[in-house]
């Protein structure tokens, strides 16, 4: 549904169906075009006066009067005096690389498009019809460093001012026209569900194309207004390049690839403070000093102001003390990243020293790094940004009247000769109207209305796969795991941990683009998950510095080159996945392929708070995350992960350390091993549950390690004769904690514990935005799933310490809960 089915929204729709007919949708086609009582043009007219009053309509106004005076016309305004407006001064040392006269035309395209853009954006926010108002103006010649990359081969993701380079990126690659370009861009202002980048929930830059492996990384990867997120995924793909080369395209060397791909990032001099952008910086620099292959370009934009706080030349303080120059020493040198300064406001010196960085990476696969300097920010960064409170008058009006695209007119037709002005006035009036008049389109086009529609959003679909037979997850430790069989006539049976090992096995096996990156993992890591297997696998096995940021974002750029990374953060407690959810809206506009694995947290007394961690704080929407019991489940659910990531969903294991080499439920009877499932296409659904029991009148509802507790538990209540018998309780074990599975909705939808009690059992710590039961508690009581008696424990709301677990849920903790739900007041009157 794209929208509602009111009339007024089909009488919309018809209206841009009808204007999207007009043929070739060239520029001469859209001045035609007239939407008879559109929104935007109604608005248009109900607040001219105060569209005039805009300082970026009076630019426009101003850029207008001075194109017509260079060709002989009279001014719109008789007030107007004609500025003197200079060409940019060339570097002392020339242009090692020029742009040629159709460049050059192609580059102010691209620079006019995104000034009339900016206006119209501010414009249609007046009018309540536009709803993104950051702007790139002052920024518009950095158009050229699309020239200065291959679009079909080098992966760019782009800060959100520098809308200009995407422009003229889209250009190259050919598949849309200008206009098209252009309508696209007034999509995101306008929020349409036909923005090809978003769908209509944000105005971010990038491409509706999806990553291709095969087509060696090419394509713009969408950046939201974040300050710097886009850098470690950058640093990431860059890392990613040799090694796809070497496993999805055949080339063991890593060096000998037909095309050698660039990643390409920019930022603005506010965000190198940014922790997002140092830690790819770092990891970066930390590659140059192990000699791993890295070929990727930081582009800074350096206009010395972060909103309101002055930056002050930092970025050049900063790069000038890391750099290494590309002139003096060797490439091999590990002594810090190369810098390439550049005029901004100069086509010809931003499209020389990006092509120059751009080379010493592709030929080095080193990183280097380009500053843009003498930028002016105009208009503001965004609509509400109240420049008077900070900046002095005279400031804010001198730097709205340095007019860059003017003076790269100037450059482009009185020093090259690539264009005449006359040409240049036309292609401004026609781009004019082009921008215009897709703002009328776009913001008649149906917006998202629903919440239905942004929670369909969230994530790519999740493969169907079929739920397992309920014989197979009923009572795993009866007589599977309790060892009240004959051994003999079972499989070989084992610890979770060794199954874990073998199924990440497994996958690696069976799949060429799987690659397990982390920390301490090429050992095997601390707990052995990856015991081996860095020898079976050379090259798919790889260790990172101990940095969650650069691994996270990292693990995105894996992903964006064609591989499927699962990622082992042994030492990243749950609560750090803050650190990743401002990725989300990115994870899932860029399809990104991601497993988290070996993720340690819960009971045990080494490490203290920092690695037995007990509190999932955040689980972003569009994120599986499941934490298993028993390593029977964890290789059925490992395997229904790599399918569900392969089509784009992102996944989180998160691991009870205290459960990977257990191996006795009941004193020593080996009740916790299991065998191993061989039929590699067996998988367990997250929407299936185990079951321990199935004809109780009371069940505990719990994940991980409270499926061992909550089993000792029950005994206990047995033998205390608090129940008749372990069959009077069943369990139920949900390991899908990020959504209510099914199968759980299933075993309390039935009445059968109507007259008896449910309680939820939370190995996480209790209090708000703790733990992941009670939401689901909340949820199945407003359902009306749950009946009268039902209860609720979890972990005390403290830290850790080091060296006991009395901190941990614990089995005296299930049964004094129990005992509140089935006989009220008997456990106070205990106490």
């Amino acid at each position: 549904m794209l929208c509602s089915n009111s009339k007024m929204s089909l009488q919309r729709l018809g209206r841009v169906r009808r204007l999207l007919r007009c043929p070739g949708r060239t520029a001469r086609c859209m001045s035609s075009m007239q939407i008879n009582g559109s929104l935007l043009e109604t608005s248009r007219h109900r607040h001219e006066t105060d569209i005039i009053a805009l300082p970026e309509h009076r630019a426009r106004s101003n850029l207008d009067n001075f194109l017509r005076s260079k060709v002989g016309l009279e001014p719109s305004q008789s007030t107007y005096v004609l500025p003197n407006i200079l060409p940019p001064t060339p570097p002392a040392a020339g242009y090692t690389h020029v742009l040629t006269p159709p460049q050059i035309a192609v580059a102010l395209d691209a620079a006019m498009a995104t000034f009339h853009l900016h206006v119209e954006s501010r414009i249609a926010s007046l009018c309540g019809q536009g709803f993104y108002t950051i702007g790139p103006c002052g920024e518009e010649m950095l158009a050229s460093i699309g020239f200065a990359l291959d679009p079909h081969v080098d992966a760019m993701a782009l800060h959100y001012r520098h809308l200009s380079v995407s422009i003229l990126r889209q250009l190259r690659l050919g598949r849309k026209s200008l206009e098209e370009i252009i309508l696209d861009r007034a999509r995101g202002y306008c929020v349409s569900r036909l923005d090809p980048v978003t769908g209509g929930v944000h105005c971010a830059i990038g491409s509706a194309r999806e990553p291709n492996a095969n087509d060696y990384g090419g394509g713009d990867y969408v950046v939201t207004s974040t300050l710097a997120s886009q850098c470690p995924p950058a640093v990431g793909r860059a890392l990613a390049f040799p090694i796809a080369d070497s496993i999805l395209r055949g080339d063991k060397s890593g060096s000998s690839s037909s095309v050698k791909q660039v990643s390409f990032v920019t930022v603005g001099d506010g965000s190198i403070h940014n922790a997002h952008f140092l830690s790819a910086f770092n990891l970066a620099r930390h590659a140059r000093f192990r000699r791993n292959k890295c070929p990727v370009v930081f582009g800074v934009s350096d206009n010395g102001l972060s909103i309101s706080y002055p930056t002050d030349g930092y970025a050049d303080f900063l790069f000038s003390k890391t750099s290494t120059d590309p002139k003096l020493r060797s490439h091999r040198d590990r002594d810090g990243i190369p810098v390439f300064k550049a005029n901004g406001c100069d086509m010809f010196d931003v499209y020389d020293k990006t092509l120059q960085a751009t080379s010493y990476s592709r030929k080095n696969s080193a990183p280097s790094l380009v500053l843009y300097q003498e930028l002016i920010r105009r208009f503001g960064h965004a609509a509400t940004d109240r420049q008077h409170a900070y900046l002095d008058t005279d400031t804010v009006d001198r730097m709205a009247d340095s007019d860059v695209v003017a003076s790269g007119i100037v450059q482009a037709v009185e020093q090259w000769n690539a264009l005449t002005y006359n040409e240049v006035y036309d292609r401004f009036r026609e781009i004019g109207i082009m921008v215009k008049r897709s703002f009328d389109v776009a913001a008649e086009e149906p917006k998202i209305t629903t919440r239905e529609e942004m929670i369909e959003q969230v994530s790519q679909p999740m493969v169907r796969i079929p739920r397992l037979n309920p014989e197979l997850l009923t009572s795993l430790h009866e007589p599977e795991l309790t060892g009240s069989v004959d051994r003999s006539k079972t499989l070989k049976r084992d610890v979770m941990r060794k199954h874990m090992t073998r199924v990440v096995s497994e996958a690696l096996t069976k799949n060429p683009g799987v690659v397990y990156i982390g920390e301490d993992v090429e050992h095997g890591g601390y707990y052995l998950v990856t015991d081996g297997l860095a020898t079976h696998f050379p090259g798919r096995v790889i260790d990172f510095p101990p940095d969650e940021t650069t691994l996270l974002g990292a693990a995105m750029g894996f992903s964006h080159a064609g591989l499927l990374p699962i990622v082992g953060a042994q030492f990243c407690f749950p609560q750090k996945f803050l650190t990743a959810s401002i990725w989300i809206v990115e994870l899932i506009l860029t399809m990104l392929k991601i497993i988290l694995s070996d993720w340690p947290y819960e009971t045990g007394v080494f490490g203290g708070n920092f690695h037995t961690h007990n509190m999932i704080s955040h689980i972003p929407p569009g994120v599986d995350v499941l934490c298993y019991s028993n390593g029977n489940d964890y290789v059925r659910g490992f395997r229904n992960a790599i399918a569900q990531a392969q089509n784009g969903r992102v996944v989180v294991f998160i691991d009870s350390t205290h459960l990977l080499n257990l191996r006795h439920l009941h004193g020593k009877d080996r009740g916790w091993e299991s065998s191993y499932p061989t039929d590699e296409n067996e998988m367990m659904s997250f929407h299936d549950v185990r079951r321990f029991g199935g004809g109780g009148k009371h069940l505990i509802v719990t994940y991980g390690n409270g499926v061992v507790t909550s089993l000792r538990a029950r005994r206990s209540l047995a033998e205390h004769n608090i129940i008749t018998s372990e069959e009077e309780v069943d369990i139920v074990d949900c390991p899908y904690i990020s959504e209510i599975p099914d199968g759980l909705r299933d075993a309390i939808s039935t009445n059968q514990y109507s007259n008896g009690s449910i309680l939820f059992c939370d190995v996480c710590k209790e209090g708000p935005g703790s733990n992941v039961l009670s939401s689901m508690v909340t949820r199945l009581n407003n359902e009306n799933l749950l009946p009268p008696k039902w209860g609720f424990v979890a972990a005390p709301r403290t830290y850790n310490p080091l060296g006991n677990t009395v901190t941990f849920l614990n089995e005296d903790d299930i049964i004094g809960a129990f005992l509140n739900v089935t006989r009220p007041g008997v456990e106070d009157s205990k106490n």
